[in-house]
């Protein structure tokens, strides 16, 4: 015969699991028309009355909740002697029971524990007084089939602060973060718990039997140097052992995973800046404000060269030869010294008459367009040439 609860109301369907609190089972609830979840503790075979209270403060806690992540509260009741909590049946499975059915997780699986985690314990925390779940672990946190993750089994939750002495020491070895042993659980005692779920998730090994430093968990050997720097400290963050030291909520450590970048393939490079373009005219023709005397002497030197030229070879008829010649010397040096601005006066008078010119237009006013001569020069090289060619027919 099918079991039933409330006169029919509830038939169970089958076990979903049992823990140290109860025995969770699978039902339909007639009336609704839809699956729920029985949670049932025996109160006649209860050690103590402390397992009796758990049960009765789980139901409290559970009606006093709404949250998309947590169980929905349906009722409890008690019938024969045993203690029933109804609540909303989430569809997935348990981490262990979704890797155990061939399922991984990855790092952006881990990072949605953390961030989803935030959020419920953000919700549960900031209750006055603060709720804490004081059993989170992989068994359990429910991954849903829609891959978003859901809370439940809150057999061991503590909705009261004490003032005095501590609480009774609850929790899974390996998750329970060291204060609770001494029975000071804290909502800072919830974030170890996550930051173990998340770090069995990339590992697949139990905390306790991962690498450690001390009291603290080795997170950076325990990962590998393949494992992001920012989910890295996120995690040592979580998972220090003193809670005073500890992040006391999650949320503000996430920020760092999302301004990562997201690493590059193996073997590949980075690619090289594109090429700067070339500096303006203008600004490669600039001198500094220290220079500006000079480089003006200079470009108006280099202007008049070809005169200089002309008055040496004038020198040569009216000076003595070793005049003529230290003249001819000095123009010399003169003339390399000013060399670079004559180029670039020429630079600046292509430019002006590129953009004078109609018939051809081109991005670069450096380019050349045309090959006319300026005619001050092509005078005074007419009147060098002439007084060279005086000179040397000269007896």
């Amino acid at each position: 015969m099918t079991e039933s609860l409330k006169d029919g109301r509830y038939v169970i369907t089958r076990a979903l699991g049992e823990g140290s609190q109860g025995t969770t089972l699978e039902a339909v609830d007639k009336r609704e028309g839809r699956l729920v979840a029985i949670k049932r503790f025996e109160v006649k075979s209860a050690r103590k009355w402390k397992d009796v209270e758990l049960a009765e403060r789980e139901a409290r806690v559970l009606a006093s909740l709404s949250h998309p992540s947590l169980p929905g509260y349906v009722e409890h009741f008690e019938e024969g002697g045993t203690l029933y909590l109804v609540m909303e049946r989430i569809e997935g499975a348990s981490l262990p029971e979704y890797r155990k059915s061939g399922g991984a997780f990855g790092t952006d699986d881990a990072i949605a524990l953390l961030e989803q985690a935030a959020i419920v314990l953000d919700y549960l925390h900031g209750r006055a007084p603060p709720i804490i779940h004081r059993d989170l672990k992989p068994g359990n946190v429910i991954r849903r089939p829609d891959k978003s993750f859901a809370f439940v089994d809150f057999g061991a939750v503590r909705d009261t602060l004490r003032l005095e002495g501590g609480s009774t020491i609850i929790g899974t070895f390996g998750y329970m973060a060291p204060e609770q042993f001494q029975g000071r659980a804290a909502p800072a005692s919830d974030v170890y718990a996550i930051g173990a779920t998340a770090l069995w998730m990339l590992t697949g090994v139990q905390p306790e039997d991962l690498p450690h430093k001390g009291l603290a968990i080795d997170v950076p050997a325990a990962l590998g140097p393949q494992a992001s720097p920012a989910l890295v400290s996120v995690l040592v963050a979580m998972l220090e052992p003193d809670p005073e030291k500890r992040a006391s909520r999650i949320g503000p450590l996430l920020a760092p995973l999302h301004a990562a970048p997201a690493p590059r393939p193996r073997g590949a490079s980075t690619p090289a800046p594109p090429p700067a373009p070339p500096p303006p005219l203008a600004a490669a023709s600039a001198a500094a404000p220290g220079e500006e005397f000079p480089d003006n002497l200079l470009r108006l030197v280099s202007r008049f060269m070809p005169l200089f030229w002309a008055l040496s070879a004038l020198a040569w008829w009216w000076l003595p030869f070793r005049t003529a010649m230290g003249v001819t010397v000095g123009l010399v040096v003169l003339s390399v010294v000013t060399r670079p601005y004559r180029a670039r006066g020429s630079e600046r008078k292509g430019a002006r008459r590129h953009a004078k010119s109609t018939a051809v237009r081109v991005a670069d006013p450096r380019v050349r367009v045309s090959s006319e001569t300026d005619p001050a020069e092509v005078e005074a090289e007419r009147a060098w040439r002439e007084e060279e060619a005086r000179r040397r027919g000269s007896p």
